[in-house]
Parts: C-alpha cells; structure tokens; sequence
C-alpha cells in the first residue's frame, strides 16, 4: 500500500515537473526569439531631397587694381618751389601739382630768346644783302643755320621749363604727399599716388581646367570682406591667352564701375563669375553627406508599416552619391538621390545599413 502510494506520488512528480520544465523551456526559447529579433530603432533628422536653381558660376579668389595708376615724379631734378595739391584731391588730367625752382631756367631762357632775336635780325638782313650780291651765299647758310639752332635752344629751355613744373598726367585721386617746399629731389623720386578708381580692374585666377567655360562679357560679381552683404558686378575683359606654367591658371580681368569710389587697389576681392542659365540641381546639406576616399555616401530613408512610440518607424538605406559643386552649406547631388527621397541629415554615425530609424527633427535642432 505504501509502495503503491508511493509510486503514484513519484509519477505526479515527474508529470508536474516534465510541465513545468517544458514551460520553462518554452518561455527560455521565446525570451531568446525576441531578443533575436527585437527591432532597434534610432532616433535621426532627416528632410527630403528637393531641386534648387543654380546659376553655373566659377569661383575664385583675387585683388583690385587701377586703369591707370602711377607714382607722380620728376624727369629733372631740383628744389620744391611750390606745391599746388592737397593729399586725396582729386585732379583733372593737367592739373599743376608741383613746381621746382625755376628762377634760373627762365632767367637762362630769356638769354637764349635774345640770342635768337639777334641770329633772327641777323640772317633776314643778309637775306636782303645776298639779294643784292653784298654777301655771299655761305654767309647767308651760316646765318640761317644759327637762327635754326637759337631758335632750338629756346625751345629746348622751354621744355626744361615745362618738366619742372610737374602736372597730373591723367584724372584721378591724390594719395599721401611724401614731399614739402625746400625738399631737392631727383628723378625718380616719389611725390604722390596718382589713381583712377571708376572703373576698376579686379585680377583673379582660374584654373587651366575651367579655361572653357569663361569669355569676354561674362558678368562677374564681387564680395568683398570691407563691406559684407554687398555685391559688385563687371564683365570679364580680358583672358590672358598665357598659362601660369608654374600654377597652371590662367589670369582673366574683370572690369568694374566704381563711381563711389568704394573699391579701392590692392583689396582682396572673392569672384564669382556666372558661366550659363540657371539649372535645377538636387541638393543637401553637407553634413547628411559622409565623404570618404572611396566615394561620398548617404542614408535614404524608405517607410515600414511598423511603428515605435506612436511614430512611424524608417528604415535606412546606405547609398554611394555623386556630388557637384557646392555652395555654402549646400552640395549638388548629381547621381545617387532622386527627388523627395527622405535623407538622413544627422545620427548617421549610429546607423549601418537596414538599420530602423524614427525622425525627430525637433530634437536634433533642439527645440
């Protein structure tokens, strides 16, 4: 009896424990199920991918430099009589600027006027004589031959005269005088900065490989640091038909008006020459672009049915683009992305490709 007691108490035992053993087992695999394939889902930004205008344009970096500019000098040397300027006045072409002694010049100049007034009486009073055969024909060639080279001395002395008195040899704007009155200065000798600022030249650089894309007449447009948010704009001149062998870029001149006289030598300018009509390009901003040796990538998005926190869960993509030029923060994408596909434009870095992503825009930006 108590062995038969026994015994079905054992058999319970082994019944209850095979059950519980099995629904332990079977909770053990569907933990392990779940785990396997539970869904991790990161949280990125992301906008969709839309075309903007963009004009094709060249850029380039260069300096300012005048139509016509020149250190005023002196051909003669001597002593600062008088200056007639102020620094930063501007001045007509032959305006007087400066004027070196010239007492003895006039002085010498009236000797050499009298000596030509004698030699002049002299040869028409022997041209009357040799008419009536009192002198000779070589006595009227000397004489004529005297009255030529006095009447050359005064011009000479003239001229002499007239490069002591210095003038502007064009219109512009003075810079800083660098002499005074009683100063003796040679030839060679810098006076003052002579100008023209409208229009302007501005000088840049292109590379040889964009050579084909920029003419004469091209618009090109300015931006300079001196005056931010402001443009100026020119046209392309001239293209230097030389390429730098050193560099290899070739020089290409813009002119520019410059009536304010806002643009001023030397200044370091940023170009952008416009090169065609506007044309539709998909772009991004840099930062939902991963550039890498071998190629630039991004993540696409594409919807699931699924959903997590109440939000619609995304799946990324890994993509290899090609890119354009960019612009700011913005890149021309010009194969890899078509328009409106979602892309990722931050939390990359968490994300491999098939990963399930929600979009958050609001707390990437911190709002």
């Amino acid at each position: 009896m108590k062995r038969s007691m026994f015994v079905m108490l054992l058999i319970v035992a082994l019944v209850f424990g095979g059950i519980f053993f099995f629904k332990y087992m079977q909770a053990h695999e569907r933990k392990k199920y779940v785990a396997a394939h539970r869904i991790i889902v990161s949280t990125v930004s992301a906008i969709p991918a839309s075309k903007q205008q963009w004009e094709p344009h060249l850029e380039a970096t260069g300096s300012l430099r005048t139509v016509k500019g020149v250190n005023v000098t002196t051909e003669l040397s001597g002593m600062i009589r008088d200056i007639y300027f102020e620094s930063g006045a501007y001045v007509k072409k032959g305006t007087k600027l400066v004027c070196l002694d010239i007492d003895p010049d006039i002085a010498k100049l009236h000797e050499l006027q009298a000596n030509a007034e004698v030699a002049k009486i002299t040869y028409f009073r022997d041209k009357k004589q040799y008419q009536i055969g009192a002198v000779s024909k070589e006595t009227l060639d000397t004489d004529e031959g005297n009255y030529k080279a006095t009447a050359a001395l005064v011009e000479e002395q003239r001229g002499i005269i007239a490069k002591k008195i210095i003038r502007a040899p064009f219109e512009g704007k003075l810079g800083i005088s660098t002499v005074n009155p009683g100063e003796f200065i040679n030839p060679g000798d810098n006076i003052v900065t002579l100008e023209t600022l409208d229009p302007i030249y501005a000088d840049f650089y292109l590379p040889q490989q964009d050579f084909p894309r920029v003419s004469i007449g091209q618009i090109a447009s300015l931006s300079i640091d001196a005056y931010p948010g402001k443009t100026y704009t020119g046209k392309v001149t001239t293209i230097n038909p030389i390429v730098d062998k050193s560099i290899r870029n070739v020089e290409v001149e813009a002119t520019l008006p410059n009536p304010q006289h806002e643009l001023l030598p030397g200044m370091f300018v940023s170009v952008n020459v416009r090169t065609g009509d506007p044309i539709a390009l998909i772009t991004l901003p840099k930062m939902a672009i991963t550039f890498n040796p071998y190629g630039s990538l991004v993540y696409v998005l594409t919807s699931t049915k699924q959903t997590y926190q109440g939000k619609p869960v995304w799946q990324a993509t890994q993509k290899l683009i090609q890119t354009g030029e960019s612009r700011g923060d913005q890149v021309a994408v010009l194969k890899g992305v078509e328009e409106g596909e979602f892309v990722v434009t931050s939390g990359q870095l968490k994300l491999k490709n098939g990963s399930y992503v929600i979009i958050n825009n609001r707390m990437i930006e911190g709002k």
